[in-house]
């Protein structure tokens, strides 16, 4: 792709997420949402490909119907209210389609569908951006809409998301439809204390992103795309893989690494809002994933392949890991000792 284009595009992507997050008003931040799927369209389907220019068109279809339903959302509450003010959406009905539109623009379950498909038909960069920049400006409508959102469906939607992410992801090969799945996962941890807490919901979905960035930039460093390249990239780049093992641990949620401490958190809230059969069902179904998670980590360093592949071993390589890769490896790994800090902000 032509460097101007893509720098376009980027600053596009930018644009429109800078748009959804600063508007209180509907129609400048479904703007702002229509500008960032117009501006990564380009980067799914740069690559030619068939199966990239399908995924490009299920994107495009989906982030319509989402968008056209949260204008929709928008118009209803402001005809019978009189306001297009964000945080002063109070027409029940308005409430449920914003939440469906909002889900189906994250990829929440039962509207994940789509979000597997079209992460496996991009690039890992791509795929990157898409599992995280692009959640961004939804999570930010949820969270100023959070007073007015219906907490029964939300939860309902967070515990079916948790449950299919994990379950789902169980029999998977491709590693970027593995990592569509923990998205999803994840994404119901940040939609079941958006009601009650939704500044844990942005921790969650910080250090989701900063884990999920070193996770995505390490395996485009080593060109790994299926657990069976997995398996043999240790011969490769040693160093790197035992640090993606730590890493893929955070990501599963297990202390004394960082990705432990936004589900501490959530746990801990749900349990002081009564919700305790909630928490305990989000900790049994955070298993399935756990199981994934840790399959991954085994092909990355503790087992080769005990057949033959037809996969070569490579040969280890000098080539320089980038800064970015360590510093959000290091971050992903020891950030838990925040937690004495973040217990006490109001």
């Amino acid at each position: 792709m032509n460097p101007l284009a893509k720098l376009i595009f980027t600053l596009s992507l930018l644009l429109g997420t800078t748009i959804t997050i600063s508007s209180n008003h509907w129609a400048m931040a479904w703007a702002g949402l229509e500008i960032n799927t117009l501006a990564i369209l380009p980067l799914i389907s740069k690559s030619h490909h068939p199966r990239a220019i399908e995924a490009a068109t299920k994107y495009f279809l989906v982030q319509a119907a989402a968008s056209a339903l949260i204008l929709f959302s928008s118009m209803t509450n402001a005809w019978h209210t009189g306001q297009w003010d964000l945080t002063q959406l109070t027409h029940p009905t308005s409430c449920l389609i914003l939440t469906a539109a909002l889900a189906m623009k994250l990829g929440l379950a039962p509207f994940h569908f789509w979000f597997p498909e079209v992460l496996q038909g991009t690039s890992l960069t791509t795929g990157l951006l898409l599992a995280t920049a692009m959640k961004l400006p939804p999570i930010a409508l949820l969270y100023l809409t959070s007073h007015s959102l219906d907490s029964t469906l939300l939860t309902t939607m967070a515990v079916l998301s948790a449950a299919l992410g994990g379950w789902v992801g169980l029999n998977q090969t491709q590693i970027r439809k593995i990592l569509a799945f923990s998205s999803i996962a994840h994404l119901g941890w940040m939609a079941i204390i958006i009601s009650y807490s939704p500044k844990l919901t942005l921790l969650n979905f910080y250090l989701y992103s900063l884990v999920t960035a070193a996770v995505f930039l390490t395996l485009d460093t080593t060109k790994t795309l299926k657990l069976s390249t997995l398996m043999t990239s240790w011969t490769k780049t040693p160093v790197l893989n035992t640090a993606l093992l730590l890493t893929l641990l955070s990501l599963a949620g297990l202390p004394p690494l960082t990705g432990f401490l936004p589900k501490w958190f959530i746990l801990q809230e749900l349990t002081k809002q009564d919700m305790a059969l909630s928490a305990v069902a989000l900790s049994l179904l955070s298993l399935l994933s756990l199981f994934f998670y840790l399959r991954l980590a085994y092909c990355t360093t503790i087992t080769l392949p005990p057949h033959t592949t037809n996969h070569m071993k490579q040969w280890r390589t000098n080539k320089p890991t980038g800064i970015s890769i360590a510093i959000l490896t290091s971050l992903s790994i020891t950030l838990l000792p925040l937690a004495p800090m973040l217990f006490i902000m109001p």
